[in-house]
C-alpha cells in the first residue's frame, strides 16, 4: 500500500505506448516477461501475412526515420489561454491555436482522440518560394520558442525551401508525414481529411497519404478551377496555363458503416415545411454575393423576369434555370427567386444520398477567395491566394452539421469562415479548430512587408496568426450585423472562438541530460523544489491539467469553494482540480465527499506535510476517488 499519490502525466499521449497496447491486447502471446513485444512470436502468429523480404513496394526519402521518431516523442509544451484575444471565450465552443502545428498537434492527442469529424487543410504546395517548417524535429519545441521570441538563444529559423536545395522534396515530405500521422488520431472512425494541393506534390501527397491511411481509405480528388484570369504568357510552362488544383480525399478507416456524405446535413430527414405546386418542398435562394469585379456576366439574366438584386449574382446558369423553370421548380416569394426542391429532386432512390460530384462548380477561385478576404480587412492584408469559402461550404454542406471541423495550416482563416457561414444557413452546429503558426513576417519580402505595414495599421503584432484571428472577429462581426434586430429562431448560434498559444510547460521538469556535478544538480534540486514558471497563473494550470487529463480546452469549469479553499469543478464535478498551495485536512475531506471522479491537486499544497499527503491518499482510495499531484 502506498501512501504517495500518483503524479500527473505532463507529457502529450504516448503514441509507441499506446500501439504497444493494442497489439498486447490482440496478441496476449507476445508479452515478454518484461511487458514488451516477442517479434518472433508475433511473427509466429501472423503466420504467412508477414513480408520478410528485403525487397517491398513503398515509399522512403531521407530524414524519414528521424521524422517518424519525433512522431514518437511526446510534447512537455502547454497551451496558455488568452481571453482578451477571443470572443465570448468562457462558453464558445471555437479554438484559434497559434504555435507550431507539429507541437499542438501532439497536445490535442489526449482529449481530441478520435473526435474530429473533417480536416482540411491548405498546406505549402512547395513551390519554391513556400514558407516550410524546420525539419530538424529533435529540438521542434526549442526551435519554436526562439523562433518566437520565447527564449534567448540564437535558434533556426523557419525558412522557404528553395527548389534549388538537394533535400527540396525530402524537406517537404518530412513536413507533411508527421503532422498528418498525428492528425489522422484525432479523426473519427468515419472521419475524413480534406487536403488542397496542386501538381506540383500531388503525386508524393498521395502516397505519404496511402501510407498513413492505407490505399483502401482513399476516397477521390476533387478538381476546381482556381482562377479565370491567365498568367503572363512569358511564365507559363511551354505556354499551358495552370488554372486547376485538387483536394484529395482520405478517410481514416477503409469500410464504415454510414456512408461520409450523406443526403442531410445533420444526418437526419430532410424537411420540407412550404406548400409547393407539386406537394411539400423546401425554398432555397439561388442569389449568393459577389465582391467588385468578380462578378460573372453570365450569372446576371432575368428569371421570371426578376433579376438578381445589387451585388448579387445566380447560383445557377442561364440554361438550368430554363429547365427549373419548364418543369416548375422556381417560385417568386416576396419579390425572391427561390428554388422549389422536392424529395424527389435531391435523393437517389438507392442510397438516399445527394450526389458528391469530384468536379466542383461554381465554388469560387483564387481571386475570389482574395475578394473575400479584402472585403472583411481592407486592402494591403498581403495575401494573394486565399481558397474562397465556398469552397469549403461546399465540402461541409455533404456532411454532419454538428462537425468537429480541424484545420492546422489555418493561413488567413477561411475555414472559420466557412464553418461559421455554413451554420448561418443551415442553423448547423459545427465547431471549429484552426492552428496557425505565428510566422514572424519579413519586411524584406514585398508580400509579407504588406501584411506587416496592415498589421501596424490595427495596432496587432507582425505575424500571420494575427491576420487569422482578425479574420474570424469580422467574420463574427459581419454575421452579427446582418442578423442585428431579428429575433433567432433556433437559438443562438456559437459566435466566439478561444484562443490559446504554445508554450512550455507550467512545471519545470527534471532535466536527465544536464551535467551531474554539484552547482548543476543544486540547481536541477532548486528548480524541483519551485517547480512551476514564474507568471504562469492559476487558469494556466488549469487548462494544462485539463489538457493532460484528456478533457477538451473547451470543457465547462465552474470555480467552487470547498472549506475555504477555492477549486475548479469540471464537466459537472467528474474531476476537481485544487491549486491552493497551502491544503488542509477539511479542503481534502471536502472535496472527498463531492464524490469527483478524479482529484488533482499541487504538490505546493503538501509542502512539509506529509502526513496530509498520507491521510489524502487514503481518504480519496476510500471514495474510490483517483489522486493525482503534479
Amino acid at each position: 500500500m502506498t501512501d504517495q499519490p500518483e503524479k500527473l502525466d505532463l507529457a502529450s499521449h504516448n503514441l509507441p505506448t499506446d500501439k504497444t497496447a493494442e497489439l498486447l491486447r490482440l496478441f496476449p502471446e507476445i508479452r515478454t516477461e518484461g511487458g514488451k513485444i516477442d517479434f518472433d512470436k508475433l511473427k509466429l502468429v501472423l503466420g504467412q501475412t508477414i513480408d520478410v523480404g528485403r525487397e517491398r513496394y513503398g515509399m522512403t526519402w531521407p530524414g524519414k526515420a528521424d521524422c517518424f521518431k519525433t512522431v514518437q516523442t511526446p510534447s512537455m509544451g502547454t497551451l496558455l489561454p488568452i481571453p482578451n484575444e477571443g470572443i465570448e471565450f468562457d462558453t464558445t465552443e471555437n479554438l484559434i491555436i497559434e504555435g507550431d502545428n507539429l507541437e499542438a498537434l501532439k497536445l490535442l492527442q489526449k482529449a481530441y482522440l478520435g473526435k474530429v469529424k473533417m480536416i482540411y487543410i491548405d498546406p505549402p504546395y512547395n513551390t519554391g518560394n513556400d514558407f516550410i517548417y524546420p525539419d530538424n524535429y529533435s529540438e521542434s519545441m526549442q526551435t519554436y520558442l526562439q523562433y518566437t521570441g520565447q527564449s534567448d538563444t540564437a535558434g533556426k529559423k523557419f525558412s522557404s525551401n528553395s527548389d534549388s536545395d538537394g533535400r527540396y522534396h525530402s524537406k517537404w515530405l518530412n513536413m507533411m508525414y508527421a503532422r498528418l500521422y498525428l492528425a489522422r488520431n484525432l479523426m473519427q472512425e468515419n472521419g475524413l481529411i480534406f487536403i488542397s494541393i496542386d501538381d506540383h506534390e500531388m503525386e508524393n501527397l498521395r502516397r505519404v497519404c496511402d501510407e498513413i491511411f492505407g490505399e483502401t481509405s482513399f476516397v477521390g480528388v476533387l478538381t476546381w478551377i482556381t482562377t479565370t484570369q491567365p498568367d503572363n504568357i512569358g511564365r507559363a510552362r511551354f505556354g499551358l496555363q495552370q488554372n486547376i488544383e485538387y483536394v484529395i480525399v482520405y478517410s481514416k478507416c477503409p469500410s464504415i458503416e454510414l456512408p461520409p456524405f450523406i443526403l442531410a446535413s445533420n444526418g437526419q430527414e430532410r424537411k420540407y415545411p412550404h406548400q409547393g405546386r407539386f406537394g411539400a418542398c423546401r425554398l432555397e435562394i439561388i442569389e449568393r454575393a459577389f465582391d467588385g469585379a468578380y462578378a460573372r456576366p453570365t450569372l446576371i439574366f432575368p428569371i421570371l423576369g426578376v433579376m438578381p438584386r445589387e451585388g448579387k449574382q445566380w447560383q445557377i446558369g442561364e440554361e438550368t434555370a430554363k429547365d427549373l423553370v419548364a418543369r416548375g421548380r422556381i417560385e417568386i416569394v416576396d419579390g425572391l427567386v427561390k428554388r422549389a426542391v422536392y424529395p424527389e429532386d435531391e435523393a437517389d432512390e438507392e442510397t438516399g444520398l445527394i450526389p458528391f460530384w469530384s468536379y466542383l462548380k461554381q465554388v469560387g477561385t483564387s481571386q475570389s477567395g482574395k475578394a473575400e478576404l479584402t472585403k472583411l480587412l481592407g486592402n494591403g492584408n498581403g495575401f494573394d491566394t486565399v481558397k474562397p469559402v465556398n469552397l469549403i461550404t461546399e465540402i461541409l454542406s455533404h456532411l454532419p452539421n454538428d462537425s468537429l471541423v480541424l484545420d492546422f495550416f489555418a493561413g488567413s482563416g477561411t475555414t472559420a469562415h466557412a464553418v461559421l457561414e455554413a451554420n448561418s444557413i443551415d442553423n448547423g452546429k459545427r465547431r471549429f479548430i484552426l492552428i496557425q503558426l505565428p510566422a514572424v513576417l519579413d519586411t524584406e519580402i514585398i508580400q509579407q512587408r504588406t501584411s506587416a505595414q496592415y498589421l501596424d495599421g490595427i495596432g496587432k503584432p507582425r505575424n500571420i496568426a494575427e491576420i487569422t484571428k482578425e479574420r474570424v472577429r469580422r467574420v463574427i462581426k459581419k454575421l452579427n450585423d446582418e442578423e442585428a434586430g431579428q429575433l433567432p429562431i433556433h437559438g443562438k448560434q456559437d459566435r466566439g472562438f478561444r484562443v490559446f498559444k504554445l508554450a512550455e510547460s507550467n512545471f519545470k521538469t527534471w532535466d536527465s541530460t544536464a551535467p551531474k556535478d554539484g552547482k548543476a544538480l543544486e540547481k536541477q534540486l532548486e528548480i524541483h523544489i519551485e517547480h512551476i514558471r514564474d507568471g504562469r497563473t492559476s487558469e494556466d494550470i488549469l487548462y494544462e491539467i485539463l489538457l493532460k487529463s484528456s478533457f477538451p480546452l473547451t470543457t465547462p469549469v465552474e470555480k467552487v469553494e470547498v472549506a475555504g479553499k477555492s477549486a475548479y469543478s469540471v464537466a459537472g464535478g467528474s474531476m476537481l482540480i485544487c491549486l491552493e498551495k497551502e491544503l488542509t485536512l477539511e479542503a481534502v475531506r471536502g472535496m472527498a465527499e463531492m464524490k469527483p471522479q478524479r482529484v488533482v491537486c499541487l504538490d505546493l499544497g503538501f509542502a512539509g506535510n506529509d502526513q496530509l499527503k498520507t491521510n489524502a491518499v487514503q481518504i480519496f482510495k476510500n471514495k474510490e476517488i483517483v489522486f493525482k499531484t503534479v
